[in-house]
């Protein structure tokens, strides 16, 4: 038996999507041990999978991306409904996870449009913040010195990341931080990886540590797991909840009527977001989604990648505060004694030196007799030999063995990094869940929590599924633009990214239709803003942004007279 990709007429064998993303939310409430409330399983075990897919995996990748999403998405929606019934009411709610939205909320970074332009248009940094402040991002030369590249050893590669700031990595290779006269994108790669050719990995790595930067030597998945880091990660579930006081008593949900068209679960929940590009971002997006009141605090002096804040920002207020600065800090601790969640995706102890660790905010909040949850994304994990080394989502695909599989996938001996952040809003999601989890937990048993996830942790839960077969890999080939096969292993994110949507425009248009998408007008950026509609939904409930994005530090850092954006509950 055969199932037919209708946008082309080619055939698969058959493949069931919704079956495949019913056994993987089998085997991540197996990972999950006893981070998920038992009570709350068999709410989650009943969510139903919706999809429009009859053969093709969506993505030119070996890994089962959308089940793996999909499934995330039903123990946030399973959390959510759970929640539900502690506000109004055990029922037998309906969950649905519409598992093609799933797909695009995966690339959504790549989705979104302002203006009608997306994040590669010539002309959309015109309705864009300028947050990035050191040029890492708008100068090619300087972006490229986030990217892999062969060492002095052949079939050694060493993922180089310059981060926001670019310079330090590539004078860390002998290179100059700027380099006007180098424009052309081929001429940018051979400058770099000759310069990275002339050092091992092992020297790369000893190099990297003395400098604090987010580099790494690209694993295959096989000698991840032989690592002390990968052997600890492999043995944690993929987020935690930890308890970090139990003498404040229950605190229950607020149960807010909201302008939105039907009950929101977290209407009322308060959220402080210090977070930067996606991961971080993507957990409050969740949040809010559930209808909390999410302040993203940022500040002037730090970038941050300007498109990236047109999907994150959704539904969300931004403020710039300066934490190091007295008054920064004083207005800060004034939002902190009424916040519920605490969101951090910075580097392990960032926040600790600042004096906002999670015990540092008990400690900070132990007056008002209620607990918090705070959660923590990062790349590497807050557990392990590496716990506390920087990194980024490719830094985490390169180390865990995703690159590698992806290479290998398309017929080469070489690592590839994945099209799109797809481990960024994997990770966003798991945190998301993590602090439903978290809220739900003070609301029964009352206390304060702390959970964690990472980059690696999803990727690790990732390749625990499995990958498509060879066979699929080949069939999928057959269907897909050969252009997207031609990448090598230094071709940039955005190379990647840039031949991976032309050639699912072609063969899944379905991902690009309204039904997965909706604009509203912002008056933050001052133009329409078009988005990935919510994922999953719980009867009864109403998931969504009541507010449209905006930039960072758009907004006063108060909890006082937030908005409605009425066209946005048409969503």
């Amino acid at each position: 038996m055969v199932a037919s990709n209708g946008s082309n007429g080619s055939s698969f064998e058959a493949y069931s999507m919704a079956d495949e993303t019913r056994r993987t939310l089998d085997n991540l409430l197996h990972l999950a041990k006893s981070q998920i409330p038992s009570e709350c399983r068999d709410i989650i075990a009943r969510t139903t999978f919706h999809t429009d897919n009859t053969g093709s995996p969506y993505f030119p990748c070996p890994f089962k991306e959308t089940e793996a999403t999909s499934a995330l998405k039903a123990v946030e929606a399973g959390m959510a409904a759970a929640i539900a019934d502690l506000v109004y009411g055990e029922q037998d709610r309906k969950i649905t996870v519409d598992v093609d939205r799933a797909s695009a909320f995966l690339f959504s970074a790549y989705l979104s449009t302002v203006g009608g332009m997306n994040k590669s248009h010539p002309n959309v940094k015109s309705l864009l913040k300028d947050t990035d402040l050191l040029q890492a991002q708008s100068i090619l030369y300087r972006r490229l010195s986030a990217n892999l590249y062969e060492t002095k050893n052949p079939g050694q590669y060493f993922h180089l990341h310059g981060s926001l700031e670019a310079t330090t990595a590539l004078n860390m290779v002998g290179l100059e931080g700027y380099r006007p006269d180098m424009t052309d994108y081929h001429e940018c790669i051979k400058l770099i990886e000759s310069h990275v050719k002339q050092f091992t990995a092992e020297e790369l790595e000893k190099m990297n540590a003395e400098r604090r930067q987010a580099g790494v030597t690209a694993m295959k998945w096989e000698d991840f797991k032989e690592t002390n880091h990968g052997k600890t990660l492999i043995q944690e579930p993929p987020w935690r909840v930890d308890t970090i006081e139990s003498t404040t008593p229950p605190v229950p949900f607020p149960g807010l009527k909201t302008a939105a068209p039907k009950p929101q679960v977290l209407a009322g929940v308060r959220v402080l977001e210090l977070c930067r590009i996606i991961a971080g971002p993507a957990m409050g997006r969740g949040l809010a989604e559930y209808g909390a009141d999410v302040i993203k605090i940022t500040a002037s002096n730090l970038s941050d990648v300007p498109f990236f804040q047109v999907d994150g920002n959704l539904g969300k207020h931004t403020a710039d505060l300066n934490l190091k600065s007295p008054e920064g800090r004083k207005i800060f601790e004034e939002l902190l004694q009424s916040a519920d969640v605490i969101l951090d995706g910075y580097r392990p102890g960032s926040l600790e030196r600042l004096g906002y660790g999670p015990k540092q905010l008990v400690e900070l909040t132990k007056h008002r007799n209620r607990g918090i949850v705070y959660v923590a994304e990062d790349c590497f994990g807050h557990v392990g030999e590496w716990a506390g080394r920087p990194g980024w989502q490719q830094i985490a695909d390169c180390v865990t063995g995703i690159a590698w599989a992806q290479g290998e996938s398309m017929g080469l001996n070489e690592p590839v990094v994945p099209p799109f952040p797809m481990s960024d809003y994997g990770t966003g999601c798991m945190g998301t869940i993590a602090a439903l989890v978290g809220l739900y937990k003070r609301a029964k048993f009352g206390g304060s929590y702390h959970g964690t996830t990472s980059l690696c942790q999803y990727d690790i839960y990732l390749l625990q599924q499995g990958l498509y077969s060879k066979e699929m890999m080949e069939k999928l080939r057959q269907v897909h633009d050969p252009e997207f096969y031609e990448l090598r292993h230094y071709d940039s994110v955005d190379e990647v990214g840039k031949r991976a949507l032309k050639t699912m425009r072609r063969t899944h248009p379905e991902l690009f239709e309204d039904k997965n998408l909706f604009e509203s007008y912002s008056k933050g950026f001052k133009a329409p803003v078009k988005f990935v509609r919510p994922v999953a939904e719980v009867e009864g409930m109403w998931s969504g942004f009541i507010r449209s994005s905006r930039p960072n530090g758009f907004d006063a850092p108060t909890w006082d007279g937030w908005e409605v954006d009425e066209d946005m509950l048409k969503c």
